[in-house]
């Protein structure tokens, strides 16, 4: 069985229609008989993508540091829940457990998750699609400044390539399955 690894924004002050999408993808990814891996909350957008998921049937592992049980809502209802001590073992965990990566729209922690997950593909520490749903152009700021980046010989055409960018829900499940 497939599982997706999503990153997502977790800070309740979120729009209403970023909730709607984390639900929806939640539920596509058990359409297709996936299961998640996801940060373990059940606020925001990780809680919404955790509850689509799970009552479409998915099987759902959330990994959440010990720190953060209180503050993002530990999902007491995933089929698997891993507690963990630092956010280095819940972004080890999470990649050990995914057989792709989507990126929904978020914040520096989400940002940060798909540049690590992003950077080890490039660097051929693993070959799982690494996928950026930016709906609403969520990310357009970033992508410019990746092109800026590529222009100025930072970044290569061959990494830039590796991330692949869609603002619709199937087709960034599409490219998670490879």
């Amino acid at each position: 069985m497939t599982t997706v690894t999503v990153y997502c924004g977790s800070l309740r002050t979120v729009p209403d229609s970023y909730l709607k999408l984390a639900a929806d993808v939640g539920t596509h990814i058990a359409a297709r008989g996936w299961g998640l891996t996801w940060g373990g909350g059940r606020t925001s957008m990780m809680g919404e993508v955790a509850r689509g998921a799970r009552e479409g049937g998915a099987r759902t592992t959330g990994v959440i540091p010990r720190s953060l049980v209180d503050r993002e809502v530990a999902d007491s209802d995933a089929d698997e829940l891993l507690v963990v001590e630092t956010m280095r073992d819940r972004k080890a965990l999470m990649e050990a457990h995914g057989d792709a990566f989507l990126a929904l729209p978020g914040g520096i922690g989400t940002c940060e998750e798909l540049f690590e997950v992003w950077t080890a593909r490039v660097l051929a520490m693993h070959a799982k699609p690494v996928v950026l749903l930016d709906v609403d152009g969520h990310y357009r700021g970033l992508l410019e400044w990746l092109t800026e980046l590529h222009g100025r010989g930072f970044v290569s055409r061959a990494a830039l390539d590796l991330l692949v960018v869609t603002d619709d829900v199937e087709a960034a499940l599409d490219a998670c399955a490879g």
